[in-house]
């Protein structure tokens, strides 16, 4: 069926939907946007479906949630007593999150699934939590995380509180392509409470997750006596992190800690900044000004699902700095491990896990304390994996993983990355060094003059709509055509091809042991390195490009030559 066929199904199926048929209605004559909307499904990957909200085929809206969750449910249903375990839903503050938790709660229910619902907002790592907690066999949260407003998703987990992996999400896809959307039906919700097929999840469930995130301060005593000295702007960044953030660091004993005000209650219109992305620097534009006025050490800025959180740091003249992931992940894996090795409470069997295109720096610090750091492919579903791993073989001891993106985990209670476990660890680091009369920043530059200074850019290219997705299959394609031999005349030593699972250097090829994924690494003779890969929940590619020397001012320099060499290459496909 073509969009246009689509598209006047959507008129004649939803007839009695009158608000669906006028905003169809609406683009009646708009080919282009007729296209968008039904030349395609919304489509359903590892991390669930992601879109701009909307009617239509290619749009988050109620039915293609419904349906979803008839997929879900009817794959849950092929095992025996899955059933009565039941699913955990929880939601940000997104438009139409609420209503699409809720569709989801119900259509399971209609399905004889048990659901397990939240009142309220909650952010991402209380999800995952809650799973483990209540043993559901998988949970869905309703999120587009750090996307602009326009914009919702539906998160599917399973059972180890980790997104569901691609196999299973795969057989999902499957049954959603065959599910018909009138056969995607929601009960009545006091017909689901009477038959026990709907429960509305306590505060017994938030209170097991905030013990389990305080038990994550590696040095209480430390705390206990810097909590009241270190000063905190917080901005929850209109999302669901305010109350578990605040709650952690209170109950921790951080008494000076002063949130954004105009950002603190939740609200899906993002009204105070471009995007809610603590990724994005704008994002702490109101942040900054009150850390200025109260002179405050630190700001934590979290996302509006929680699971991402960003900081800015004072040096010592009183100047702000806006850190990147890597840097933030360096700066807690140090902590962590330099204080378990102090205590005597480092495991022989440490490891911790980065993404491939996270920072090398990380590798050298875990090199200097005896420490394994593994590499994994983008995306924490599969750190949570390596996980699941450690505790199936006692092969290592899980004592950090993080991403480049702002993404950070030191526990095993929550199997994704946790805006409010990186808070706590956030606000000890800085109390470590601020007991030392330094600041987050000093800590960094010593790392640096330790470790080699290590510098990271990442560029984005928006390629939204078929056109983008068939823009995006070309560059790739390109790139596997003419590899590049060099950028900005520093020589590549080895390519790296996570599609075909080999690395070659020198025409020998090796094989990649990572699942398969549309992942191009370029190894670079001076220690750097380059890669590019297809974004897995947004409409473009991203460019990655690493640099490394012995002084800040060299790093920077080579850093810019390689990125325009890099975004000059892509751009030219």
């Amino acid at each position: 069926m073509g969009y246009k066929e689509a598209y006047q199904q959507w008129l004649t199926d939803f007839a009695d939907d009158a608000a669906t048929v006028a905003e169809l209605q609406s683009i009646a004559g708009d080919e282009k946007e007729i296209e968008d909307r039904f030349y395609t499904g919304l489509a359903f990957g590892t991390a669930g479906m992601r879109g701009v909200l909307g009617a239509g085929l290619n749009r988050m809206n109620a039915y293609n949630v419904r349906r979803a969750t008839a997929a879900l449910a009817q794959y849950i249903l092929k095992t025996p007593g899955q059933a009565e375990r039941g699913v955990a839903i929880a939601y940000d503050s997104r438009r139409c999150s609420p209503e699409f938790a809720k569709e989801t709660a119900l259509t399971l229910a209609a399905r004889g699934v048990k659901a397990y619902l939240y009142e309220s907002l909650r952010p991402v790592p209380v999800l995952s939590f809650t799973i483990r907690h209540l043993k559901t066999i998988a949970g869905v949260v309703i999120t587009a995380s750090h996307n602009p407003p326009q914009y919702n998703g539906y998160k599917v987990y399973w059972e180890d509180g980790g997104q569901m992996p691609p196999e299973r999400a795969g057989e999902i896809t499957r049954l959603i392509d065959a599910t018909p959307f009138k056969e995607a039906v929601a009960m009545d919700e006091k017909e689901a409470i009477e038959k026990g097929l709907l429960v509305y999840i306590g505060a017994e469930v938030d209170d097991a997750y905030m013990a389990a995130v305080k038990k994550l301060s590696v040095n209480p005593d430390l705390v206990r006596e810097m909590g009241s000295q270190l000063k905190i702007v917080y901005t929850p960044l209109h999302g669901s992190g305010n109350i578990p953030v605040r709650r952690v660091l209170r109950e921790l004993g951080y008494t000076q800690v002063y949130v954004v005000p105009e950002q603190e209650k939740p609200d899906g219109n993002f009204p105070t900044v471009r995007v809610p992305n603590p990724e994005d620097p704008a994002a702490f534009t109101l942040a900054l000004k009150l850390q200025a006025e109260l002179g405050a050490d630190c700001v934590f800025g979290t996302d509006p699902d929680c699971d991402r959180v960003g900081i800015a740091v004072l040096d010592g003249e009183g100047q702000a700095h806006i850190l990147n992931g890597n840097q933030i992940g360096c700066l807690l894996l140090n902590y962590i491990l330099s204080q378990k090795s102090q205590r005597g409470e480092l495991p022989k069997n440490a490891a911790a896990v980065k993404s491939i295109v996270s920072t090398e720096m990380a590798r050298t610090i875990c090199k200097h304390y005896g420490v394994e750091m593994i590499d994994v492919l983008t995306g924490f579903k599969f750190i949570a994996e390596q996980i699941h791993e450690f505790e199936t073989t006692g092969s290592h001891t899980f004592v950090f993983g993080f991403e480049e993106s702002f993404g950070f985990l030191s526990g095993t209670d929550v199997r994704d990355k946790d805006g409010v476990n990186a808070c706590l660890l956030i606000a000890e680091t800085a109390a470590w060094y601020k007991k030392q009369g330094k600041t987050l920043y000093d800590a960094l530059m010593a790392l640096f003059g330790e470790y080699g200074f290590y510098g990271d850019k990442v560029t984005s290219f928006a390629l939204a709509g078929k056109d983008g997705l068939e823009k995006s299959r070309h560059i790739m394609q390109s790139l596997r055509d003419n590899p590049p031999s060099e950028f900005a005349g520093v020589k590549v030593l080895a390519v790296r091809d996570y599609q075909k699972s080999e690395r070659v250097q020198g025409g020998k090829a090796e094989p990649i042991t990572l699942p398969k994924s549309n992942v191009l690494y370029y190894e670079l003779e001076d220690g750097g390195w380059i890669c590019v890969r297809p974004s897995g929940t947004e409409p473009k590619i991203k460019l990655y490009v690493n640099a490394v020397t012995g002084a800040q001012a060299d790093t920077q320099a080579l850093l810019s030559r390689l990125s325009d060499a890099a975004v000059a290459l892509l751009e030219a496909q």
